[in-house]
C-alpha cells in the first residue's frame, strides 16, 4: 500500500529514465455546454500525461507513444501546450520529465523507458499533480493504467485535493477490472474530470478522446465545447 505523504517527491528528469451520438444530440449538448466557459491559460496550457509503466503495460505504452503526438498537433490549433510525462514502475520508482512543448521531445523520452514489474503508485501521481499546480496552474491530468494496489480512501482524499485546485483528472483504464473502474470513476468525479476505457484495439476512438483532452488543456471548456467529434462529446457529458 502506498502512502504519498511519506513518499519522496517525484524528481524531474531530462532525457534518461528515471456509444454513437446523432448530430442533433451533439448540437443540443454543445449548445448547452457553451454556457460554461473557462479561459485558456495566458501562457499556454499544461497537461500531465501519467502512465503505469509496470510490466503488463508495454503494449499500451507503445500505443500511448504513438497517440501523444496527435494530442500536441490538435492542441496547437487552439493554443500552446506543454506536457510533462510522469510514470511509475518497480517497487518505488516514480519519475517526472521536464515540461516539453514539442511532440518529438516527449516521444524521445517515452522511447527510452521500458516497462518493469512493480506495484502501482497512483497516490504519488496525484500528489505530484497537486504540487505542480500549486507552483503553476496545471489544466489537466491524464492517467493510463490497469490495476490498483493502494488505499482507495487515501486516493479519494488526494483526488478531492486536486478537484479543489481545479485540476480535472481524465482516467483511462485498460482492462475490465470492476474494482479499478470504480476507483477510477471516483477519482474522475471528485476532480470534475472523466473516465474512459483505454482500448488499444479502438485506436481511432482513443485518439479522439486524447485529442479532446489536449484541446481542453490548451483552450479550456469553450474550446472543447466547440468541437463536434464523439471524443469531445463523451468527455463533456461527464465533466461537471
Amino acid at each position: 500500500m502506498t502512502d504519498s505523504k511519506s513518499a519522496p517527491r517525484i524528481s524531474p528528469e531530462n532525457t534518461t529514465p528515471a456509444t454513437s451520438t446523432t448530430g442533433t444530440e451533439v448540437d443540443a449538448f454543445l449548445a448547452k455546454m457553451r454556457g460554461v466557459s473557462t479561459q485558456p491559460a495566458a501562457n499556454g496550457g499544461r497537461l500531465i500525461f501519467a502512465l503505469d509503466a509496470t510490466a503488463s503495460r508495454q503494449p499500451t505504452w507503445d500505443t500511448a507513444c504513438q497517440l501523444q503526438a496527435e494530442m500536441f498537433r490538435e492542441a496547437t490549433a487552439i493554443g500552446s501546450l506543454s506536457v510533462q510525462l510522469v510514470y511509475y514502475r518497480g517497487l518505488s520508482e516514480c519519475r517526472a520529465s521536464k515540461w516539453v512543448s514539442q511532440p518529438e521531445q516527449l516521444s524521445g523520452l517515452m522511447e527510452r523507458i521500458d516497462c518493469r514489474m512493480g506495484h502501482t503508485q497512483l497516490g504519488k501521481v496525484l500528489a505530484h499533480a497537486r504540487r505542480e499546480t500549486e507552483l503553476l496552474k496545471v489544466q489537466a491530468l491524464v492517467f493510463v493504467g490497469d490495476a490498483l494496489e493502494e488505499n482507495p480512501d487515501k486516493l479519494s482524499h488526494d483526488a478531492g485535493e486536486l478537484g479543489r485546485l481545479g485540476v480535472p483528472a481524465f482516467m483511462f483504464q485498460e482492462g475490465h477490472d470492476r474494482d479499478v473502474e470504480q476507483i477510477f470513476r471516483g477519482i474522475a468525479r471528485l476532480t470534475h474530470g472523466a473516465y474512459c476505457r483505454f482500448d488499444p484495439g479502438a485506436a481511432r476512438q482513443l485518439a479522439e478522446l486524447l485529442r479532446a483532452v489536449a484541446v481542453y488543456a490548451a483552450g479550456g471548456m469553450t474550446a472543447l465545447a466547440a468541437r463536434r467529434d464523439a471524443g469531445a462529446v463523451k468527455l463533456l457529458s461527464q465533466m461537471k
